[in-house]
């Protein structure tokens, strides 16, 4: 059962009546329940909606290389089992929809990943491990979901601020999360990704936004091995 409140709104003509679809309005008190945030790595992946036990979560669409919500952390749900449906609305759309169950625990963050391509999408849902720094540091974990048609190695992430020793990120297999590590926040950083093993960067990015202290973000592989490939950068918690 969806913890959010659906608010249900009609427009009205001379003669007739256009309904509108019921959206559940975004609840932010973290306080109870459990919080989820969708990111959408799906390759060509352009008008998505999220649905919870047959309600429409969000009201805007989101596509590939960006997470729902876009204004907030994420949404709130009851505890407990939920189903969740991702489509494509779009009359011409090719796009496979995902449905999925998925348990969530009380007082738990959760991303749910949304990967591959629009004719075979597949999902991964992490527990995210929050932990607010008694500093300034911010925390960064790595997320790859790279697409290719065959198997990839893994990836090693290095840092420009921390130099060409150890990589920051090590041996990230493909559809993998890592930890959250602290992370220097209030600088520009570039990171590097390699395949594992490798002299020559797959991609070099520069993390986009600038870390805030004391907040969680993920840096996100997404894209087509062969072709255009990005890390996007968004806030976790």
């Amino acid at each position: 059962m969806l913890h959010l409140a659906v608010v249900v709104a009609s427009s009205f003509c001379l003669s007739c009546t256009r309904e509108i679809p019921q959206v559940a309005p975004l609840d932010t008190d973290f306080t109870t329940g459990s919080t989820v945030q969708v990111f959408n790595a799906t390759v060509k992946a352009a008008s998505n909606f999220v649905y919870a036990d047959g309600t429409q979560i969000s009201g805007v669409t989101f596509g590939f290389g960006s997470a729902f919500p876009g204004t907030a952390y994420s949404f709130k749900l009851n505890s407990g089992a939920h189903t969740f449906l991702i489509k494509d609305t779009t009359a011409t759309t090719k796009q496979t929809p995902i449905t999925f169950s998925q348990t969530l625990d009380p007082g738990k963050n959760y991303t749910i990943f949304m990967y591959d391509t629009i004719t075979s999408v597949k999902q991964v849902t992490v527990a995210n491990n929050i932990i607010v720094p008694s500093d300034t540091t911010a925390r960064l974990r790595f997320a790859n979901f790279i697409f290719n048609t065959t198997a990839l190695p893994n990836v090693d992430v290095y840092s420009f601020r921390k130099g060409t020793g150890a990589p920051v990120f090590t041996n990230v297999a493909t559809a993998a999360v890592t930890d959250f590590i602290p992370y220097i926040s209030g600088q520009t950083d570039t990171l590097y990704v390699y395949a594992t093993g490798t002299t020559s960067p797959l991609i070099v990015k520069t993390l986009v936004p600038i870390l805030t202290p004391t907040r969680s973000y993920t840096a996100a592989l997404n894209g087509s091995y062969k072709a255009t490939k990005t890390v996007s950068t968004f806030a976790t918690y």
